[in-house]
């Protein structure tokens, strides 16, 4: 059954003399206003007696910080805190890798984000009774929600800094030891580190106190590769055989990854080749131990196997511009998600290789896709972050319903004149952040999703992202 949009946006856009200062953006306010519009990025232009105003009855959950200078990548780690958490307040462990503005002051950041607050959300909503309409339903209890969100104390943010060489490009964790991680740098090289004493620290630090940390602790990394002939961006960690990880420049080259029983790893000098141009994104597949992905500024999305040949299995025209990044669906193994640098990304069958893998294409970004990733949680929703400065959820089982479309509209014409374009699998938008680069759902904390920008990052739990259990595999 198809669901429409249910506050889809972040950024709606007033008349700055219907705001008093210090006053919520709420129905609440004496001043006469006009309806809210819904403002899109490229679209829309912001007039001089304008401003953006974020409407928190959209988030369960949302948390912005920063660790210092800005990161182009992180990797949350996996704790030992429960594997379904559904109960505020919420506690998470990242890892990140800084792009300074000198080389040398550069630092691997792990930290730890305790009481986070939110909005509690039944995993099964209330159904109302047949006296209350919908409309009153969801937003009786929404001035009671944001006023507790606004009277929640902030999140604790609890830092400790690794100095590295040179921006970190791209860092992953180990899914079977979070606390072994790999990093991209700059520099052309990849390291992998133990920072397991640096997360138990964290772990024991008194939860009351903010540590930004001012000092870096220098630390050697078990092994640093430097056979890669230039820089690059993509690595991944195997879901499957621990340690196995793989790395892939921007010459086109990559190269496999096996741990040994030293605890140090052997790097195979003889690289994969197939792309015409640099490797941008891995992702290894989350059902066959010996399979993976590769997407290139070529346009196409190659799949591999690392018993045969150091040649592709298989390669797919994805896009007519560079495939900047890839997910590989691990509750449904047959589907891809490709985001391209002219702003479309695109669904791909793996069982129609023979043929036009292509199921759906999507052309609502204006900018590049700079991250995608498909819900741990839910199989057919995907995430996709873009230069234009937005953040969307998407449910692609979703398809038109004009009926519901309509009596959405009327309940919502009086709050915001929302646009009547929107594709119909758009669940989410969510705006605010500058030059976003990338995002990851939380696999332990369903609906929770953190994103990184130029400017900080963000903690968001949509409030129309049900917080399901695990779905299971098709």
């Amino acid at each position: 059954m198809a669901r429409s949009i249910k506050n889809p946006k972040k950024a709606k856009r007033k008349n700055k003399e219907s705001k008093k200062k210090g006053e919520a953006s709420s129905s609440s306010s004496s001043v006469p206003s006009m309806p809210a519009k819904v403002w899109q990025p490229g679209v829309d232009k912001l007039e001089e007696d304008e401003e953006l105003q974020c409407d928190p009855s959209a988030y369960n959950s949302l948390h912005a910080f920063h660790i210092g200078w800005p990161c182009l990548s992180f990797d949350i780690v996996r704790d030992q805190l429960g594997l379904i958490r559904t109960e505020f307040p919420h506690t998470v462990y990242c890892v990140a890798g800084t792009q300074a503005e000198n080389a040398s002051w550069n630092y691997i950041g792990m930290y730890k984000l305790s009481k986070i607050s939110g909005k509690r959300r039944e995993l099964v909503p209330n159904k109302s009774n047949g006296n209350e309409s919908e409309a009153d339903s969801d937003g009786s209890s929404s001035d009671e929600d944001e006023d507790a969100q606004d009277d929640a104390q902030p999140p604790v943010l609890q830092l400790r800094k690794v100095s590295h060489q040179g921006c970190v490009n791209r860092i992953r964790s180990m899914p079977q030891s979070p606390h072994i991680c790999a990093s991209w740098a700059d520099t052309g090289h990849v390291q992998v580190w133990d920072f397991s004493s640096h997360l138990n620290a964290l772990a024991e630090m008194d939860a009351e106190v903010n540590t930004g940390a001012t000092n870096s602790f220098s630390m050697d990394p078990i092994i640093k590769f430097g056979g890669h002939k230039d820089e690059g961006f993509a690595i991944d960690w195997s879901p499957l055989v621990p340690g196995r990880l793989l790395s892939g420049d921007c010459k086109n080259s990559i190269h496999l990854w096996e741990p040994l029983s030293s605890g140090t790893w052997k790097v195979d000098a003889t690289p994969f080749l197939g792309h015409k141009l640099s490797v941008e994104d891995l992702q290894w597949s989350p059902t066959e131990a010996d399979v993976f992905a590769s997407c290139s500024a070529d346009g196409t999305i190659a799949i591999w196997d690392t018993r045969l040949q150091r040649t592709p299995a298989a390669s797919i025209e994805a896009h007519k511009a560079d495939v900047n990044v890839i997910s590989w669906n691990r509750l449904a193994s047959c589907m891809i998600a490709s985001g391209s640098d002219d702003g479309t990304f695109s669904i791909h069958d793996l069982r129609l290789l023979k043929g036009d893998s292509r199921v759906a294409h999507f052309e609502y970004h204006k900018q590049p896709i700079t991250s995608v990733e498909w819900s741990p949680h839910e199989t057919s929703t995907l995430a996709v972050s873009s230069a234009d400065n937005q953040l969307t959820i998407w449910d692609l089982s979703l398809e038109r319903d004009e009926e519901e479309e309509a009596e959405f509209r009327a309940r919502l014409k009086e709050q915001a004149n929302a646009p009547e374009d929107l594709p119909p699998q758009l669940l989410f938008v969510h705006q605010g952040q500058k030059d976003l680069k990338e995002l990851h759902w939380h696999a332990q904390i369903p609906g929770m999703l953190l994103s990184t920008a130029a400017d900080g990052f963000n903690v968001l739990m949509p409030s129309n992202i049900e917080n399901t259990l695990p779905s299971e595999n098709p």
